[in-house]
């Protein structure tokens, strides 16, 4: 970061070392509810922008277009995905010069959050596709702002040698997302109202409250942003950053085959495995709630154990690997048991994967990388696929003539993420 840069009105300055230098601020001493609350604004993020897609989308499609329930939520995903991509880059651009006196990251987080929570409404009152797709338009927008700045924060705050476990707690938190979003839309009424309000509610509330505790850095001068900075902030270069270039493609294709796998899930179920559609979205959240329980033991396990021995890139290419195999398992699943058994599996991996993947990567960003910028960079590796996995699942999913072919798609999942832990091998900078 370039300009000058003091503490936010709230801070110590006695906590920080050097206000004029911007790597001083990063995980420096901040309130006792801070971290908390940091990773609750996190979850109710994940809580919104997963529950939405995965289950209250697929369920308001059903009822506005049975007949085209597939396509229609591919392109529902696909132009959010795109959206999303757009916005998120600029957004950490526009974070890390940002002069205001609320601080460089509290504007987005509640801006974002206000943003997400409006388009979550439009899809609530949504009458027909088109409103679906609008509202999830603006609901992602919202939501990607929201969690850019969350990312951004993990380099501003957390010192290295803590910031494997936080991130696993972030895994943790979108791990039990999509369990609870399940749960929960399950439970609830037959209303959008209650499908999109209630997760939009938490999310909000959730942001309010680590805007109201943190410790935010200030910028006094501004900084000129053109065209030509907000284009690169899509950009790292990866010939002269290669290691940061294969964990982004890493984290690109494991995020793939996870999301193929989760945005058809529910159809999966109803229509693979026979599951009434009244029972999928309860089926969804105990399948779900199995992945979850998995993942939470190797979450916990490999965060202590990378940030104990330094150990990144080894646990990602074996949980990436891992990952692959319970996929795989799901693949030929003809019953709900022994598809549990695969997402457990996979559970286990991603667990392992989520806890240190976002640690190696901050490490790897290059020194000249501002934290919103080079956080919104890795954003899109988990990004992109809300993009790809629609187009890419609309043409797999349209192989042969007996229906959707769920065979080719979680086939492409497996392939994915097993690319994926190949991806991380040529990585030298970290063990």
């Amino acid at each position: 970061m370039s300009g000058s840069i003091e503490l936010a009105q709230d801070a110590d300055p006695a906590d920080f070392a050097d206000p004029a230098d911007p790597a001083a601020f990063r995980g420096r001493r901040q309130p006792a509810l801070f971290l908390p609350l940091f990773v609750f604004a996190y979850f109710g993020v994940a809580l919104a922008g997963v529950s939405a897609p995965a289950v209250s989308i697929p369920l308001r499609l059903s009822e506005l277009d049975p007949a085209h329930k597939t396509q229609t939520l591919s392109l529902t995903v696909a132009l959010g995905g795109v959206l999303i991509v757009l916005v998120t880059a600029p957004l950490g651009r526009f974070s890390d010069v940002s002069t205001s006196r609320a601080g460089i990251r509290r504007p987005f987080i509640l801006g974002g959050s206000l943003v997400g929570a409006s388009g979550m409404l439009v899809l609530a009152l949504a009458p027909n596709v088109a409103f679906v797709i609008a509202g999830w338009g603006v609901a992602q927008a919202g939501f990607a702002a929201t969690s850019m700045a969350l990312n951004a924060l993990l380099a501003d705050q957390i010192p290295t040698r803590i910031r494997a476990r936080v991130a696993a707690t972030f895994g943790l938190s979108t791990g039990i997302a999509p369990v609870i979003g399940s749960s929960l839309v399950g439970a609830l009424p037959g209303n959008p109202l209650y499908w999109f309000g209630i997760p939009a509610a938490i999310a909000l509330v959730a942001s309010i409250g680590v805007v109201l505790v943190l410790r935010d850095i200030v910028r006094t001068e501004p900084v000129p942003v053109d065209w030509r900075s907000l284009l690169r902030s899509y950009w790292i270069n990866p010939l002269r950053h290669k290691d940061f270039a294969w964990a982004w493609t890493c984290r690109l294709l494991v995020t793939i085959s996870l999301v193929s796998v989760v945005t058809y899930l529910l159809y999966f179920l109803t229509d693979r495995l026979g599951i009434a559609s009244d029972d999928a979205a309860s089926k969804q959240g105990t399948v779900l709630g199995v992945f979850f329980a998995f993942s939470v033991v190797t979450t916990l396990v490999f965060g202590w154990i990378s940030d104990r021995t330094g150990k990144r890139k080894t646990i990602v290419w074996c949980s990436a690997l891992f990952t692959a195999v319970g996929l795989l398992i799901s693949l030929f699943a003809h019953d709900l048991t022994t598809f549990a058994v695969g997402i457990a599996l996979a559970g286990m991996g991603q667990g392992a994967f989520v806890s240190v993947d976002v640690a190696m990567m901050t490490e790897l960003l290059p020194d000249s990388a501002d934290a919103g910028t080079g956080l919104a960079v890795i954003a899109l590796s988990y990004q992109l696929p809300n993009l790809l996995v629609p187009v890419l699942a609309t043409l797999l999913l349209a192989i042969g003539d007996a229906g959707p072919n769920y065979v080719a798609l979680f086939g492409a999942a497996v392939i994915a993420s097993t690319l994926g832990a190949l991806a991380v091998l040529p990585i030298k900078s970290v063990p």
